[in-house]
């Protein structure tokens, strides 16, 4: 029976290769493997789905994905990210700089990866390479910086591994500061190097292009631009890590401050209600849909005993807790060359979960460094989704090469920085 749970492992992933649905895939072999094979599993099945549906903390995924839906439609990222390339315009490399700086910003007060991107896409990758930026830079580090919103709080993936590792999502916001952050600065230093050494691929605005924007209300602008992110990003994550509310309640005043914000800007009508809703509809759905499907799989696995020979294949190599976390860290890493972050959380992360216990390896920090591990994967080529998203919003000069050339300093730099959080266990406490 334990062979048998690994062959079903393998098969569903076989199957997600072919691009069906994944979660009718999870859902649907391990329906039938359970029904086959584990008793009463019809029984227990319903259950364990209402568990799920029932998670308080799952709740904040709606309300995040919201939240970042509404600052998109709004114009709000617009603004805030057009302000800011004035801003950093007479620096080398500014564009750029402004794009981190932005990410970083949307990151802390919307966590979705796909509207940031596509954000920033849409605004600045056409100017950029206007003003004869490297195309691989442009691309490169919209894209990086667009997914910080994975390991930056508020942040949907850590929502997710902290109810499958069962630990305090407000720990894992906390915990996930410091390497976030850490992250960010990595990026402004490569692009700062690399427009001191090649500055024509990283050039200035010119100054008369940045006095053009500098009208009377200039400053005013300014105020406004930075002002809505950062009440959000007070409101929400100041409440979390003052202990104020739960992640779950402080994703709800996230999700109500954005909605009141945009009627300040004046943007709020029932036209951009109906797609902010249509798509968190639609987003939340898929997410639910895996996640019920992970969780059959899981009840499974586990029914066939997967876990305890998973457990007994690692006791009797003699992995130590360090080579074990390795082995972890490179799987995921490699699966997301392949398949989705959602995916790998719900399918991966509850099998190794259980052995991580057992070593005794503490969840929070493994919980940053999956997190950290999981933004490559919306990176790497062939099927990275900010890739993907990008692509689909540049205009017809960028080339898909341009797009996988650009990524891989951003990826070495991310791959750096999980070895050193992964060295430096304190960064997380």
């Amino acid at each position: 029976m334990e062979y048998i749970a690994l062959v079903l492992f393998a098969a569903i992933f076989l199957c997600i290769m072919t691009g069906y649905p994944v979660a009718f895939i999870l859902g649907g072999l391990s329906v039938l493997a359970g029904y086959l094979l584990v008793p009463d599993f019809l029984d227990f099945l319903p259950l364990r789905i209402m568990g799920v549906i029932q998670n308080y903390v799952l709740l904040a995924v709606p309300l995040f994905i919201y939240m970042g839906l509404v600052l998109e439609k709004s114009g709000i990222a617009e603004e805030l990210l057009r302000s800011m390339a004035v801003l950093l315009g007479k620096l080398k490399g500014g564009l750029a700089l402004s794009v981190i700086v932005v990410g970083t910003l949307l990151a802390a007060s919307t966590g979705i990866v796909g509207a940031t991107v596509i954000t920033m896409g849409l605004i600045s990758l056409p100017v950029m390479l206007k003003k004869g930026y490297d195309k691989g830079l442009a691309t490169g580090t919209i894209a990086s910086a667009g997914t910080l919103g994975q390991i930056i709080p508020p942040s949907v993936v850590l929502v997710l591994l902290g109810s499958v590792l069962n630990v305090s999502v407000g720990d894992l916001f906390k915990a996930a500061i410091i390497p976030g952050f850490l992250l960010v600065i990595a990026y402004i230093l490569f692009v700062i190097l690399f427009a001191y050494f090649r500055p024509h691929k990283a050039p200035a605005l010119p100054e008369e292009e940045i006095r053009a924007f500098r009208d009377e209300k200039f400053y005013q602008k300014i105020f406004k631009a930075f002002l809505f992110p950062l009440v959000l990003i007070v409101a929400v994550l100041g409440a979390i890590i003052a202990g104020l509310a739960s992640p779950t309640e402080a994703a709800a005043v996230g999700a109500a401050g954005a909605m009141l914000l945009s009627m300040i800007q004046g943007q709020f009508n029932r036209k951009m209600l109906k797609e902010v809703v249509t798509e968190t509809s639609h987003l939340t759905g898929m997410v639910f849909m895996i996640l019920i499907g992970a969780t059959t799989f899981a009840l499974v696995f586990r029914g066939l005993g997967g876990d305890k020979a998973l457990v007994d294949f690692i006791e009797h190599s003699n992995l130590s807790a360090g080579h074990f976390l390795i082995m972890v860290m490179v799987v995921v890493f490699v699966a997301g060359f392949f398949i989705d972050f959602i995916e790998i959380v719900f399918i991966i992360v509850p099998v190794v979960a259980p052995i991580l216990a057992k070593f005794g390896i503490d969840p929070i920090w493994a919980g940053i460094l999956l997190a950290l591990n999981l933004q490559t994967s919306f990176l790497t080529p062939p099927f990275g989704f900010a890739l993907f998203y990008l692509k689909g919003v540049a205009p017809p000069e960028v080339k898909t090469l341009d797009l996988y050339r650009g990524v891989i300093p951003f990826l070495v730099i991310q791959i750096a920085v999980l070895i050193l959080v992964g060295l430096m266990p304190q960064m997380v406490k």
